[in-house]
Parts: C-alpha cells; structure tokens; sequence
C-alpha cells in the first residue's frame, strides 16, 4: 500500500480518535476542520488514528466468536476433531456412532467461544502499549502487519487467561466424561489400536488460530475498505474522504 493511500485512510481514522477524545463543544470544530486534511499529519495524530481502528477491528473479532455459533458456525475457523483422530471418527460414524462425534466437536468449539470473550481486554492492553515504532513498523509492514505484531504481543497472556475457561467449560457440559467414552467405545472395538489423546491444548491452539484469523480478515478491511464501517459517525467521517 502506498504513503499516499495510506494517508488517505489515516486521516478519516484519527479523525475519528480526535472526535471521541474532545469535549462535546469541540466536535463541531473537529469536524469543520476536516477541510485542512492535506496537511502533514503528526506523528501523535498517526498513532492515535492507527490505535483507533485497531481497536475497532479487535472489538469486531472478539464479538464474532465471544457467542453460540461464533467457532461453530463460521467454517473458516470451526475446530473440526482433530486430524490424529480421523480414524476414530471415521470408524465411530461407520457404527453409528456419528452424532459422539458431531457431539464432542461442538463441545470444543463452545469451549472455544466461551473463552474468547478474554481476548477483550488483552488485545486492548496491546493497543495502549503500542510504541511509535511499532505503529509505523504496523503501517509500512506488509498485509498481515498489525495481526502478526498482536500475535507477538498477545498470544502468552491470552494462553494464561483462555486455559482455565477452556477447562471449566469442558468441566461444566461433561466434555471429559463424554471423551473418555468416545475413547473407550472406540478402544474397545476389535482389531484397534487403543489411543488416549490429550485433547485440551489442541483446543487452546484451535481457538487462538481462529481469533487471529478473524483479527487478519479485520486488519484487510482497515487496509483494503475504509469506507465499510458500522456507526452513523465513521460514515460522516469517512465521507469526507
């Protein structure tokens, strides 16, 4: 993406950052002001702008997949059984047992949604500590920029925090007596291998994987759609453009 395109969807977004830090009183002048908009942008006002609209697509994620459905439903990041198990599933649907199946992958991906409402407050810790460098390091980096620096910045607490609710939440439906049953109806036909899969951080990575993935389809409409905003005001803005 260019400088000049850049500028272009900077100076609607800190725009908008300016807007929900003034007083009631300044708004009317913010907006007159946006006439002036060719003029060199700050180095505070760029990262003020970039802060917004980060945060504005990580609240967008964390609302995807923070409800019934949210992993679920979307097949770009349903948790399917994991692939070590294919056989298991496989022979398991062969008997008539499919609905197991088709159980124990809902439960995972409940699990799932359960914890996403954690990444919340993590992705907006990683926005208030964002530095200058890494803003610009964000803007002149390639597509997948701000998801790969949330990656880095993120990841370790988000694991911390979506461990326990993951747990709890496999606790509270019967995941673990469910799985153990699912492993022994299959361990007990003739002619199987007997398996025992530890199944919760296979969870833990398919949840993380498809927030992050929700977060790269947002950071795409940054880039890519500016115009493609929710609120009556980002329309006003970025009309001006």
């Amino acid at each position: 993406m260019t400088t000049i395109m850049w500028k272009r969807l900077l100076i609607p977004l800190t725009t908008l950052a300016l807007l929900v830090s003034c007083k009631t009183t300044d708004v009317q002048r913010v907006l007159d002001g946006i006439a002036g908009v060719n003029q060199p942008l700050s180095e505070q006002t760029v990262i003020a702008g970039l802060k917004q609209a980060l945060q504005v697509g990580t609240e967008n994620t964390v609302f995807k997949t923070n409800r019934d459905g949210g992993f679920s439903s979307n097949p770009l990041i349903k948790i399917l059984i994991p692939e070590k198990m294919d056989k298991l599933a496989s022979t398991l649907r062969t008997i008539g047992l499919g609905s197991k199946v088709d159980k124990f992958e809902l439960q995972m991906n409940r699990a799932a949604e359960s914890a996403a409402g954690e990444a919340k407050q993590v992705f907006y810790s990683a926005i208030s500590g964002m530095t200058l460098q890494d803003a610009w390091g964000i803007l002149r980096g390639g597509d997948n920029a701000a998801t790969n620096y949330f990656k880095r910045v993120t990841e370790s607490s988000l694991r911390q925090k979506f461990q326990p609710i993951i747990t709890t939440n496999m606790q509270k439906v019967g995941f673990y007596n469910d799985y153990q049953k699912l492993l022994d109806t299959y361990n007990a036909l003739p002619l199987t291998k007997k398996e025992d899969y530890s199944i919760e951080t296979y969870v833990m990575n398919e949840a993380l994987d498809g927030l992050f993935t929700l977060v790269a389809e947002e950071e795409a409409k940054i880039r890519k759609d500016p115009v493609a905003r929710t609120t009556e005001l980002l329309r006003k803005v970025f009309a001006q453009q």
